[in-house]
């Protein structure tokens, strides 16, 4: 074993400390930077949110004929969304719902799907300077927040649930589903 000293980039996570502040930040700014760059949104604008409060998913945004299907053949929705998830898992809580929601139609999506993923990338492109800070505290306390919303899903009635838990100010897990 070798002592290579202090890590500052790992899997994809930039490591930040102001040990003045007994400040720990986790960044993915590279990644998304790359992804944007991937997907050919870089120079994007950004959006203020990910997601608009009341936006529905549904099977009826999905492709009913074969034209439908061959416009949406060649767009790469599946390889976004792979790598949205990617991004939500280890860092970005804040795209978790959006990423979750778009996630169901990989194997149909429409065209109102594809122009919400390029909103969450243009979110991304917005806040890619964001990290999850973690403060140096007397008591670790965890705290936690949960949220149904009560059968909204369109097509099968079911409840979307989420939940977050936070540790010495930052969060620590947080997930979405169905």
């Amino acid at each position: 074993m070798k002592d290579m000293g202090e890590a500052y980039y790992v899997i994809g996570i930039k490591i930040f400390r102001d040990r003045s502040q007994w400040l720990l930040g986790l960044s993915q700014n590279t990644y998304v930077n790359k992804v944007l760059e991937r997907f050919r949104m870089n120079k994007c604008s950004t959006s203020p949110i990910p997601i608009q409060k009341g936006d529905k998913f549904s099977l009826m945004q999905c492709p009913k004929n074969d034209l439908e299907w061959k416009q949406m053949e060649d767009i790469p929705y599946a390889s976004v969304v792979g790598s949205l998830m990617y991004a939500q898992t280890c860092m970005r809580p804040d795209i978790n719902f959006a990423v979750g929601m778009l996630g169901r139609y990989q194997s149909n999506l429409g065209l109102e799907h594809w122009k919400v993923v390029k909103k969450v990338l243009r979110y991304l492109q917005g806040t890619k300077n964001h990290m999850l800070t973690y403060r140096n505290s007397d008591h670790f306390e965890v705290i936690g927040y949960m949220d149904l919303d009560f059968a909204d899903c369109v097509d099968s009635r079911m409840s979307t649930f989420g939940y977050m838990y936070l540790l010495a100010g930052g969060a620590i897990s947080w997930k979405i589903a169905k």
